[in-house]
């Protein structure tokens, strides 16, 4: 007869540390919380607290509150894909420290600010494929992501990436580069140079990552750059070069004064010539 009042007192205490309910317009199977697909401009404002899969794929949400994560130290998957963000909020990872697996393709990221992830120290997948409006990827976009395994940042709008961003990234095995306009100038060779280093032992689709410019090399695949692709970028001037360019300079400025000099000499006596015959008419 004891037994009742503590089975429902654990109950209680179960359901209190479940947090809230299954949010509106979502459905909850065990820990996953499903609110895809469901036109939402705003994120649900709670959660059960031993959320560990959230899916909000597939909707209109523009930002995140500051701190939203920050009671869900369950959650291992987070798929924000085919949205409008354009920016995440500082700190939104603290306390998500489980988080192991994020999905942003498909939104209106334009920059990957410095220390974007820093706090989501777990993540073994990072998606940012498909925001065609990403230029720039910061140099620490990635620190604190040691254990990070896959990135992809294909079908975006980079034409360059720092090789600092991606060499913090010791655990790296696949990476997606395809789908940018790529601009392989002499900029871009230590970032190739690390790349063929890393292939190897590196899943990429660097086959399908072509060169958009220079003229010389567009549609071209990133690895089948050489060394030998970026010779002109090593040229050095010697003296006997320098000597050249002024010796050339030099005579070309001799050229182009006494060009002048006959031009004027020309003119003055065609003038000379003009008024000569103006007054044998008269």
């Amino acid at each position: 007869m004891l037994l009742g009042p503590w089975l429902v007192a654990a109950a209680a205490a179960v359901a209190a540390g479940a947090g809230a309910g299954c949010p509106v317009l979502c459905t909850c199977r065990g820990q996953a919380v499903d609110c895809s697909g469901q036109r939402l401009f705003s994120v649900p404002p709670e959660l059960p607290l031993d959320t560990g899969n959230l899916s909000l794929a597939h909707n209109r949400i523009a930002s995140i509150p500051p701190g939203y994560l920050a009671c869900y130290g369950q959650l291992r998957a987070l798929d924000l894909r085919n949205n409008s963000l354009a920016a995440l909020p500082a700190g939104l990872f603290l306390g998500a420290r489980r988080l192991a697996h994020l999905d942003l393709s498909y939104n209106n990221f334009s920059l990957v600010a410095a220390d974007m992830f820093l706090e989501a120290s777990g993540l073994l997948r990072l998606d940012l494929s498909h925001n065609p409006g990403l230029r720039r990827v910061h140099p620490q976009a990635f620190r604190g992501l040691a254990q990070l395994r896959e990135l992809d940042l294909s079908y975006g709008g980079l034409s360059a990436i720092s090789l600092d961003a991606l060499e913090g990234l010791p655990g790296l095995v696949g990476l997606r580069l395809g789908g940018n306009p790529w601009v392989c100038g002499c900029a871009m060779e230590p970032f190739l140079k690390w790349l063929r280093g890393r292939i190897q032992r590196c899943a990429s689709d660097s086959q399908l990552a072509e060169c958009r410019a220079p003229p010389e090399v567009a549609g071209a695949p990133l690895l089948s750059l050489t060394e030998e692709s970026f010779q002109a970028c090593h040229l050095t001037l010697t003296l006997d070069d320098y000597l050249f360019i002024a010796f050339v300079g030099f005579v070309v400025s001799i050229a182009s004064v006494a060009t002048n000099f006959l031009l004027g000499i020309t003119a003055n006596c065609c003038h000379r010539w003009s008024k000569a015959s103006e007054d044998e008419d008269v």
